[in-house]
Protein backbone atom coordinates (compact mmCIF):
# COMPACT_ATOMS: atom_id res chain seq x y z
CA UNK A 1 0.00 0.00 0.00
CA UNK A 2 1.34 3.42 -0.93
CA UNK A 3 1.20 6.19 1.64
CA UNK A 4 2.42 3.99 4.55
CA UNK A 5 4.91 6.61 5.71
CA UNK A 6 2.33 9.37 5.43
CA UNK A 7 -0.16 7.31 7.48
CA UNK A 8 2.37 6.83 10.27
CA UNK A 9 3.27 10.52 10.24
CA UNK A 10 -0.35 11.64 10.32
CA UNK A 11 -1.21 9.23 13.13
CA UNK A 12 1.72 10.58 15.15
CA UNK A 13 0.46 14.13 14.56
CA UNK A 14 -3.10 13.17 15.52
CA UNK A 15 -1.94 11.43 18.68
CA UNK A 16 0.31 14.30 19.79
CA UNK A 17 -2.37 16.91 19.07
CA UNK A 18 -4.87 14.95 21.15
CA UNK A 19 -2.35 14.71 24.00
CA UNK A 20 -1.75 18.47 23.93
CA UNK A 21 -5.51 19.02 24.18
CA UNK A 22 -6.00 16.44 26.92
CA UNK A 23 -8.16 14.28 24.65
CA UNK A 24 -7.93 10.50 24.74
CA UNK A 25 -6.83 9.20 21.33
CA UNK A 26 -8.06 5.69 20.52
CA UNK A 27 -5.48 3.95 18.32
CA UNK A 28 -7.85 1.03 17.76
CA UNK A 29 -10.34 3.43 16.16
CA UNK A 30 -8.01 5.89 14.40
CA UNK A 31 -5.40 3.58 12.89
CA UNK A 32 -7.87 1.44 10.86
CA UNK A 33 -9.38 4.61 9.35
CA UNK A 34 -6.02 5.98 8.27
CA UNK A 35 -4.86 2.66 6.83
CA UNK A 36 -8.15 2.03 4.99
CA UNK A 37 -7.67 5.26 3.04
CA UNK A 38 -3.87 5.20 3.31
CA UNK A 39 -2.98 5.77 -0.33
CA UNK A 40 -4.80 9.10 -0.25
CA UNK A 41 -2.20 10.75 2.00
CA UNK A 42 0.58 10.52 -0.56
CA UNK A 43 -1.52 12.48 -3.07
CA UNK A 44 -0.43 16.11 -3.46
CA UNK A 45 -4.02 17.38 -3.65
CA UNK A 46 -5.13 15.79 -0.39
CA UNK A 47 -6.39 18.23 2.23
CA UNK A 48 -6.10 17.39 5.95
CA UNK A 49 -7.69 19.49 8.68
CA UNK A 50 -8.34 19.32 12.41
CA UNK A 51 -11.48 20.65 14.08
CA UNK A 52 -12.90 21.32 17.53
CA UNK A 53 -16.27 22.62 18.68
CA UNK A 54 -17.38 24.09 21.99
CA UNK A 55 -20.78 22.35 22.17
CA UNK A 56 -21.24 20.06 25.16
CA UNK A 57 -21.59 17.06 22.84
CA UNK A 58 -18.08 17.74 21.48
CA UNK A 59 -16.29 17.85 24.84
CA UNK A 60 -13.39 15.38 24.93
CA UNK A 61 -13.15 15.07 21.15
CA UNK A 62 -10.81 16.21 18.39
CA UNK A 63 -11.94 15.71 14.80
CA UNK A 64 -9.74 15.10 11.79
CA UNK A 65 -10.95 15.25 8.19
CA UNK A 66 -9.31 14.56 4.85
CA UNK A 67 -10.13 14.36 1.16
CA UNK A 68 -9.83 10.96 -0.51
CA UNK A 69 -7.99 9.83 -3.63
CA UNK A 70 -8.54 8.29 -6.08
CA UNK A 71 -11.88 10.04 -6.32
CA UNK A 72 -13.59 7.25 -8.26
CA UNK A 73 -13.31 4.91 -5.28
CA UNK A 74 -16.48 4.45 -3.20
CA UNK A 75 -15.65 5.74 0.30
CA UNK A 76 -18.75 4.22 1.93
CA UNK A 77 -18.08 0.80 0.45
CA UNK A 78 -14.52 1.02 1.73
CA UNK A 79 -15.77 1.95 5.20
CA UNK A 80 -18.11 -1.06 5.20
CA UNK A 81 -15.45 -3.51 4.00
CA UNK A 82 -13.03 -2.32 6.67
CA UNK A 83 -15.58 -2.42 9.47
CA UNK A 84 -15.49 1.34 10.05
CA UNK A 85 -19.28 1.46 9.84
CA UNK A 86 -21.77 -1.35 10.29
CA UNK A 87 -24.46 -2.21 7.72
CA UNK A 88 -27.73 -0.64 8.82
CA UNK A 89 -31.37 -0.94 7.90
CA UNK A 90 -31.77 2.83 7.87
CA UNK A 91 -31.84 5.49 5.11
CA UNK A 92 -28.46 6.83 6.28
CA UNK A 93 -26.85 3.74 4.77
CA UNK A 94 -28.51 4.27 1.39
CA UNK A 95 -28.01 8.02 1.06
CA UNK A 96 -24.51 8.14 -0.42
CA UNK A 97 -25.26 5.46 -3.07
CA UNK A 98 -28.45 7.35 -3.93
CA UNK A 99 -26.50 10.61 -4.30
CA UNK A 100 -23.86 8.91 -6.45
CA UNK A 101 -26.58 7.55 -8.73
CA UNK A 102 -28.24 10.92 -9.27
CA UNK A 103 -25.58 13.62 -8.85
CA UNK A 104 -22.17 14.38 -10.42
CA UNK A 105 -19.94 14.01 -7.34
CA UNK A 106 -16.50 15.48 -7.96
CA UNK A 107 -14.71 14.33 -4.79
CA UNK A 108 -15.16 12.99 -1.26
CA UNK A 109 -13.86 13.59 2.24
CA UNK A 110 -13.83 11.58 5.47
CA UNK A 111 -14.31 12.84 9.03
CA UNK A 112 -13.38 10.98 12.21
CA UNK A 113 -12.94 11.68 15.91
CA UNK A 114 -9.81 10.60 17.77
CA UNK A 115 -12.05 9.26 20.54
CA UNK A 116 -15.25 8.40 18.66
CA UNK A 117 -13.86 6.98 15.42
CA UNK A 118 -15.41 7.14 11.94
CA UNK A 119 -18.13 9.79 11.60
CA UNK A 120 -18.87 11.38 8.22
CA UNK A 121 -18.49 11.20 4.49
CA UNK A 122 -18.71 14.40 2.43
CA UNK A 123 -19.73 14.55 -1.23
CA UNK A 124 -18.39 17.60 -3.09
CA UNK A 125 -19.91 19.02 -6.27
CA UNK A 126 -18.02 21.30 -8.62
CA UNK A 127 -18.49 25.06 -8.19
CA UNK A 128 -19.70 25.13 -11.80
CA UNK A 129 -22.35 22.47 -11.12
CA UNK A 130 -23.96 23.29 -7.79
CA UNK A 131 -27.00 21.12 -7.11
CA UNK A 132 -30.66 22.08 -6.85
CA UNK A 133 -32.57 21.41 -3.67
CA UNK A 134 -35.59 20.11 -5.54
CA UNK A 135 -33.40 17.41 -7.09
CA UNK A 136 -31.80 16.49 -3.78
CA UNK A 137 -35.15 16.50 -1.97
CA UNK A 138 -36.37 13.88 -4.45
CA UNK A 139 -33.70 11.38 -3.39
CA UNK A 140 -35.61 8.52 -1.68
CA UNK A 141 -33.26 8.22 1.31
CA UNK A 142 -32.93 11.97 1.96
CA UNK A 143 -34.49 13.24 5.21
CA UNK A 144 -38.00 14.53 4.49
CA UNK A 145 -37.15 17.79 6.21
CA UNK A 146 -35.27 18.91 3.12
CA UNK A 147 -38.37 18.70 0.95
CA UNK A 148 -40.48 20.33 3.65
CA UNK A 149 -38.09 23.29 3.85
CA UNK A 150 -37.40 23.79 0.14
CA UNK A 151 -39.63 26.87 0.01
CA UNK A 152 -37.76 28.40 2.95
CA UNK A 153 -34.39 27.95 1.25
CA UNK A 154 -35.72 29.10 -2.12
CA UNK A 155 -37.08 32.28 -0.57
CA UNK A 156 -33.53 33.16 0.44
CA UNK A 157 -31.98 32.38 -2.94
CA UNK A 158 -30.46 29.05 -1.90
CA UNK A 159 -32.48 26.65 -4.03
CA UNK A 160 -29.67 25.97 -6.54
CA UNK A 161 -26.55 26.55 -4.40
CA UNK A 162 -25.72 23.19 -2.79
CA UNK A 163 -21.97 22.54 -2.95
CA UNK A 164 -21.46 19.77 -0.41
CA UNK A 165 -23.50 17.11 1.39
CA UNK A 166 -22.13 15.62 4.61
CA UNK A 167 -23.54 12.38 6.03
CA UNK A 168 -23.01 11.72 9.75
CA UNK A 169 -23.39 7.97 10.25
CA UNK A 170 -23.36 7.58 14.06
CA UNK A 171 -25.66 10.58 14.63
CA UNK A 172 -27.78 9.88 11.54
CA UNK A 173 -27.87 13.46 10.36
CA UNK A 174 -27.17 15.25 7.08
CA UNK A 175 -25.42 18.58 6.52
CA UNK A 176 -26.34 20.64 3.47
CA UNK A 177 -23.63 23.19 2.56
CA UNK A 178 -24.49 26.20 0.41
CA UNK A 179 -21.98 27.94 -1.87
CA UNK A 180 -22.20 31.33 -3.60
CA UNK A 181 -24.67 32.40 -0.93
CA UNK A 182 -26.46 35.69 -1.71
CA UNK A 183 -25.03 38.59 0.30
CA UNK A 184 -28.48 39.33 1.68
CA UNK A 185 -28.37 36.08 3.68
CA UNK A 186 -25.56 37.53 5.79
CA UNK A 187 -27.28 40.77 6.66
CA UNK A 188 -28.28 41.14 10.29
CA UNK A 189 -32.00 41.40 9.62
CA UNK A 190 -31.93 38.35 7.35
CA UNK A 191 -30.02 36.24 9.86
CA UNK A 192 -32.61 37.17 12.48
CA UNK A 193 -35.52 36.35 10.20
CA UNK A 194 -34.04 33.07 8.94
CA UNK A 195 -33.44 31.78 12.45
CA UNK A 196 -36.91 32.84 13.54
CA UNK A 197 -38.51 31.13 10.54
CA UNK A 198 -37.00 27.78 11.42
CA UNK A 199 -37.64 28.09 15.15
CA UNK A 200 -34.07 28.72 16.33
CA UNK A 201 -33.20 31.17 19.14
CA UNK A 202 -32.63 34.88 18.61
CA UNK A 203 -29.03 35.27 17.38
CA UNK A 204 -26.41 36.77 19.65
CA UNK A 205 -24.44 39.86 18.74
CA UNK A 206 -21.44 37.59 18.10
CA UNK A 207 -23.37 35.56 15.53
CA UNK A 208 -24.73 38.65 13.81
CA UNK A 209 -21.25 40.21 13.66
CA UNK A 210 -19.49 37.10 12.39
CA UNK A 211 -22.32 36.29 10.01
CA UNK A 212 -21.87 39.60 8.25
CA UNK A 213 -18.42 38.45 7.11
CA UNK A 214 -19.34 34.82 6.34
CA UNK A 215 -18.53 33.13 3.04
CA UNK A 216 -21.03 30.30 3.41
CA UNK A 217 -23.54 28.55 5.60
CA UNK A 218 -24.83 25.06 6.17
CA UNK A 219 -27.79 23.43 7.85
CA UNK A 220 -28.28 20.12 9.64
CA UNK A 221 -31.24 17.79 9.09
CA UNK A 222 -32.18 14.40 10.54
CA UNK A 223 -34.63 11.61 9.82
CA UNK A 224 -36.27 12.09 13.22
CA UNK A 225 -37.78 15.51 12.56
CA UNK A 226 -38.83 17.78 9.70
CA UNK A 227 -37.22 20.82 11.27
CA UNK A 228 -33.84 22.33 10.48
CA UNK A 229 -31.83 21.30 13.53
CA UNK A 230 -28.86 23.67 13.19
CA UNK A 231 -27.52 26.43 11.00
CA UNK A 232 -23.88 27.50 10.91
CA UNK A 233 -22.21 30.61 9.47
CA UNK A 234 -18.50 30.37 8.61
CA UNK A 235 -15.60 32.66 7.73
CA UNK A 236 -12.08 31.89 6.52
CA UNK A 237 -8.96 33.61 7.81
CA UNK A 238 -5.22 33.22 8.17
CA UNK A 239 -5.23 35.45 11.26
CA UNK A 240 -7.70 34.69 14.06
CA UNK A 241 -6.93 38.00 15.74
CA UNK A 242 -8.43 39.74 12.71
CA UNK A 243 -11.87 38.21 13.33
CA UNK A 244 -14.54 40.64 14.52
CA UNK A 245 -15.48 38.44 17.51
CA UNK A 246 -13.74 37.24 20.65
CA UNK A 247 -12.24 33.74 20.46
CA UNK A 248 -13.26 31.30 23.20
CA UNK A 249 -10.50 29.91 25.48
CA UNK A 250 -11.09 26.35 24.20
CA UNK A 251 -10.43 27.58 20.67
CA UNK A 252 -7.24 29.37 21.68
CA UNK A 253 -5.97 26.17 23.32
CA UNK A 254 -6.75 24.24 20.13
CA UNK A 255 -4.77 26.71 18.02
CA UNK A 256 -1.76 26.36 20.32
CA UNK A 257 -1.93 22.57 20.36
CA UNK A 258 -2.61 21.55 16.75
CA UNK A 259 0.36 21.83 14.35
CA UNK A 260 0.38 23.10 10.83
CA UNK A 261 1.95 21.17 8.02
CA UNK A 262 2.26 24.04 5.54
CA UNK A 263 3.95 27.42 5.81
CA UNK A 264 0.65 29.30 5.45
CA UNK A 265 -1.90 28.41 8.08
CA UNK A 266 -5.57 28.69 7.22
CA UNK A 267 -8.60 28.57 9.51
CA UNK A 268 -12.32 28.17 8.98
CA UNK A 269 -14.22 29.62 11.94
CA UNK A 270 -17.92 29.11 12.41
CA UNK A 271 -20.75 29.91 14.79
CA UNK A 272 -23.66 27.49 14.89
CA UNK A 273 -27.18 28.10 16.17
CA UNK A 274 -29.13 25.19 17.65
CA UNK A 275 -32.16 24.85 19.96
CA UNK A 276 -29.71 24.38 22.86
CA UNK A 277 -27.87 27.62 22.04
CA UNK A 278 -24.91 28.78 20.01
CA UNK A 279 -21.46 27.23 19.89
CA UNK A 280 -18.12 27.78 18.16
CA UNK A 281 -16.30 25.62 15.62
CA UNK A 282 -12.76 26.02 14.38
CA UNK A 283 -11.05 24.08 11.65
CA UNK A 284 -7.30 24.36 11.19
CA UNK A 285 -5.81 23.17 7.92
CA UNK A 286 -2.81 20.89 8.41
CA UNK A 287 -2.37 20.19 4.71
CA UNK A 288 -4.11 22.41 2.21
CA UNK A 289 -3.99 23.32 -1.46
CA UNK A 290 -5.27 26.69 -2.80
CA UNK A 291 -8.48 26.28 -4.75
CA UNK A 292 -9.71 23.29 -2.77
CA UNK A 293 -13.14 23.78 -1.21
CA UNK A 294 -13.27 24.60 2.49
CA UNK A 295 -14.63 21.80 4.63
CA UNK A 296 -16.85 23.52 7.11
Amino acid sequence: MSGTTEVAELYSTVEESARQLGVACSREKVWPILTAYGDTFAHEATVVAFRVATALSHVGELDCRFTTHPTERDPYGLALVNGLVAPVNHPVGALLPDIQERCPVESYAIDFGVAGGFKKIYSFFTPADLQELSKLAGIPSMPSGLAENVDFFAAHGLDDRVGVIGIDYPHRTVNIYFNDVPDECFERKTIRSMLAEIGLPEPSERLLTLGREAFGLYVTLSWDSSRVERICYAVTTTDLTALPVRIEPEIEKFVRSVPRGDADRKFVYGLASSPEGEYDKLESHYKWKPGVMDFI
